[in-house]
């Protein structure tokens, strides 16, 4: 199972936090079995998110307002950064697309009066620490971009539910709070097999949904 989409805060430190997963992520998914984690509040202050943050993954369309050969469709690498005619290795990662079109402005002045830059995020993957990630036995395993109001409930539509093999019953929401790292239960098979809308709970950003394998 892939991890490449761990957060990353800072050059290099998405690596160390990948590896830490690695680490982690087996540990967690056993102690899943084991341990009884308390329920997952079913009410939380909510994150608004007042502007969109470019991430790594990232679609971009830039266009150069009268210059159709400096407008570019990029996608923003793992290290953060874009590259567009003229302009190399502008930080794109942790910016909002307003703030970027500006830097381009500015990269663009040395080459064009007073240029007009416009960004617009054709594809969505966002920040690490805005990322929602589901590993075990979800039909599809991957991680979402949060949005506003998401709850476990959206999770599973977008990961295609969980597997037949999987125990729902006994998932664990990994979650920071306080700068501590606090687990969660979730019920999972009631909710996705029962239709136990009590058991749907809000997720944040930067949130680990951990679906462990049922025992036989």
């Amino acid at each position: 199972m892939s991890l490449m989409n761990a957060p990353k805060v800072g050059p290099g430190s998405g690596s160390r936090f990948s590896l830490g997963l690695v680490i982690l992520i087996p540990a967690l998914m056993a102690g899943c079995a084991t341990m009884d984690y308390p329920d997952a509040p079913t009410s939380i202050e909510r994150t608004v998110i007042e502007q969109y943050i470019i991430g790594p993954g990232d679609s971009l369309q830039v266009s150069v307002r009268g210059n159709p050969d400096l407008s570019t469709s990029v996608s923003v690498r793992p290290d953060g950064q874009i590259t567009t005619p003229l302009v190399e290795d502008v930080q794109a990662s942790g910016q909002t697309p307003t703030e970027l079109a500006r830097a381009m402005e500015e990269e663009l002045s040395r080459f064009l009066r007073d240029p007009i830059v416009t960004v617009m995020v054709t594809g969505f993957a966002g920040p690490y620490s805005r990322q929602i990630r589901v590993i075990g036995q979800a039909a599809e395993p991957q991680a979402l971009q949060y949005r506003e109001d998401m709850s476990v409930m959206d999770v599973m539509i977008a990961v295609g539910g969980i597997t037949d093999f999987a125990a729902g019953n006994r998932a664990v929401i990994v979650r920071t709070e306080d700068g501590e790292r606090k687990q969660y239960r979730v019920r999972l098979d009631d909710l996705v097999n029962g239709g136990d809308i009590s058991a749907n709970v809000d997720m944040l950003p930067g949130d680990t949904l951990i679906i462990p394998e049922r025992r036989f």
